[in-house]
């Protein structure tokens, strides 16, 4: 049962598979020190009583859970029309928006839903009768922790999880189900050694020593999960990087032969819209576009996260500090926006290039 579950999830399209015990998780305790130290910031949803629940026993997820069968996509590939500039040696050309890489193509959680849909009709004509729920980094599972259970690999100081061979560019994914299958081997070695380059790297210090990481101060939760403001001493940092941020994965030494799949799992259907290849004009087309139109013009990717408030929240930080006076026009339309977060973050990018 187990090798044919295996070979129904390749067959599904997954990169990586691993079978891991529905026990509790290994970091259970370390998570909850994490959420008492509020390192999750406003992301509430991970600090609900019943989630954490969820969390810290998989059978609160799936009632009779005996197994969690962990999967990863690979994407490591450019889609097509792509070209933004290196998270880590910006453009000279400052105008260009920085996206993290696994945002640049269709939202990952479609995908993930459907290969993960197509395992669990795989594992149903395989064991009539057998239960299973899908996850991916919306549901309440440690995924990384139970993805080093299945020996997918180790979690690293950047607190991503890291293989030899993949290094960290791939996105993870879970079935829970009944059935009894036998745990692969955990990984169990550290390859970080003494290395630091993550924490080095990270402009804003959101990584901390003793591999947690501070969400408060992480660009990809400044730029995707805060609906707020983004807090004004942390702005210079951001630089030109609107979508999250790879930095802590690009200076990764276990990155630096990373595979390229063959075929790009994320990559845009037909018809579905390619970022502006520079803030200023992506910055008008989004100041046309009231919040419905712009749902339906970025339905299916990761952009509607922030949504279109958001997005240009983060295209103001990022003209603020691309500099000159390219900028203005647009940034003096966002200023009178009806959004009042857009509004904020318009004016103090005008600031800064007055200053």
């Amino acid at each position: 049962m187990k090798r044919k579950i295996r070979a129904a999830a390749r067959a599904a399209g997954f990169d990586q598979v691993g079978f891991a015990p529905a026990a509790p998780p290994t970091h259970a305790e370390a998570y909850e020190d994490w959420l008492a130290n509020g390192y999750h910031g406003d992301m509430a949803y991970m600090a609900r009583e019943d989630a954490v629940r969820r969390r810290l026993d998989p059978g609160q997820a799936l009632p009779g859970c005996r197994t969690l069968i962990v999967v990863s996509l690979l994407y490591g590939s450019e889609p097509a029309g792509s070209k933004p500039a290196s998270a880590t040696a910006p453009s000279a050309d400052r105008r260009l928006p920085v996206i993290a890489r696994y945002a640049r193509g269709r939202d990952y959680h479609d995908v993930f839903e459907e290969r993960l849909d197509a395992l669990s009709a795989a594992i149903r004509d395989l064991a009539p009768g057998a239960r299973t729920k899908r996850y991916v980094d919306y549901g309440p599972v440690l995924e990384r922790d139970h993805a080093q259970r299945a020996g997918l690999g180790w979690i690293g100081r950047n607190t991503m999880l890291l293989h030899p061979d993949f290094g960290s560019y791939f996105m993870l994914g879970e079935l829970l189900t009944d059935l009894d299958i036998e745990p692969d081997p955990p990984f169990v070695h550290d390859r970080c050694g003494t290395c630091r380059r993550c924490i080095d790297a990270c402009p804003t210090d959101a990584i901390l020593e003793g591999r947690l990481l501070d969400a408060r101060l992480c660009i990809s939760y400044l730029t995707i999960e805060l609906r707020g403001s983004i807090p004004e001493t942390l702005r210079p940092a951001i630089g030109n990087r609107v979508f999250g941020c790879d930095i802590c994965q690009e200076v990764c030494p276990w990155n630096s032969d990373a595979p390229v799949p063959a075929e790009a799992p994320f990559a845009l259907r037909p018809g579905q819209p390619v970022p502006r290849e520079d803030m200023v004009a992506w910055a008008e087309e989004l100041a046309a576009l009231d919040a419905g139109e712009f749902r339906t013009r970025y339905r299916g990717t990761a952009f509607g996260r922030p949504g279109r408030d958001g997005l240009l929240r983060n295209l103001a930080v990022g003209l603020g500090n691309a500099g000159g006076s390219a900028a203005r026009p647009v940034l003096q339309r966002l200023a009178k926006d009806p959004s009042p977060l857009v509004r904020e973050h318009a004016q103090w990018a005008l600031d800064v290039l007055q200053s």
